[in-house]
């Protein structure tokens, strides 16, 4: 095996694993919901996600010998697009920790992951042309939410529609990295959205959930794997991973994030999506995967909804 193929097998075990994190992470935030307010958990755990990125970047910049005025400038550079990422990043979150009251981590997992759809969609309306694999690919995802979430009398459940509200805002933080991670150091970037995500998640949550930063204590342990876990060390694996592996083949791998949240729901809470449910993940798995499979391998994959993909510090 030459060491090019060596490296690109490695990039995709790291990117496979932190697909499987984040899709066990829904499990984690429906197991939180049960003890801790919706905005409560959000300010917690990505506080914990930025905390454990910053001896990362420590780290890093120890070992390449970055000067400290490079240093500053590109953690300036990060506070204001961060900010903007961070807003709509705890809108999103938001919206997705107040539905797992209300939904199962496999439907939300996979409806959240509509934003792979979302994203060239947007695309194509902005002048992009759309290859036939992607307009097959929107086209299955749609009808796959039809058969998941929504009914015989064509109504969405309550929960799966504030997830699906989440995936259109999931979508514009996705573009804002997009404009913003070319030239920005992306674990910068990652504290920074991360920070100022649980910086504005914390008044909302004085002012909206019902026992603000109670229940830490029996939420602990979705706690730790939500912020340190899923937020810091599976983005950290993908920031490593992306550095050998196919941008189509990253983008395809990260999309199986979806498939291990519905793996997780019937593993450790014993969900059941029922016939037709399982059809219409299936559906929406196959049309995620399609508008990334003809992705120019030349290009970066769309940053996904962790952070930006660029560079290592």
């Amino acid at each position: 095996m030459n060491p090019t193929t060596s490296r690109r097998l490695r990039a995709n075990a790291l990117l496979l694993l932190a697909s499987a994190i984040w899709g066990f992470a829904f499990v984690a935030q429906r197991v939180g919901a049960e003890s801790i307010d919706a905005f409560t958990f959000n300010t917690v755990r990505f506080a914990m996600g930025a905390a454990v990125l910053v001896p990362v970047v420590w780290w890093l910049d120890r070992r390449r010998r970055v000067p400290a005025m490079i240093r500053a400038q590109a953690t300036r550079a990060a506070l204001v697009p961060g900010l903007i990422s961070g807003a709509l990043l705890a809108v999103a979150v938001g919206m997705q920790q107040y539905a797992m009251s209300y939904t199962t981590a496999g439907n939300a997992a996979f409806i959240t992951g509509l934003y792979m759809v979302f994203v060239p969609l947007v695309a194509a309306f902005r002048g992009h042309r759309s290859s036939w694999t992607t307009i097959v690919g929107i086209g299955l995802a749609l009808v796959g939410l039809y058969f998941l979430a929504i009914g015989d009398d064509f109504q969405i459940g309550f929960g799966d529609a504030i997830v699906l509200a989440s995936a259109f805002v999931w979508t514009a933080q996705i573009l804002v990295i997009e404009h913003y991670s070319r030239r920005l150091s992306a674990l910068r970037f990652s504290i920074s959205q991360f920070a100022w995500c649980a910086v504005l998640s914390a008044p909302a949550a004085l002012l909206l959930d019902p026992r603000p930063f109670a229940g830490l204590g029996e939420g602990i342990v979705p706690l730790l794997y939500g912020g340190l876990i899923s937020v810091g060390i599976a983005y950290t694996l993908q920031v490593i991973g992306q550095r050998d592996a196919l941008a189509s083949h990253a983008a395809l791998i990260m999309s199986a994030e979806s498939v291990f949240g519905a793996l997780g729901g019937a593993l450790l809470l014993g969900e059941n999506m029922g016939p037709r449910g399982y059809f219409g993940a299936a559906l929406m798995a196959a049309g995620i995967a399609l508008t990334q499979w003809r992705m120019d391998v030349s290009h970066p994959p769309p940053a996904n909804r962790r952070g930006a993909v660029r560079s290592l510090t």
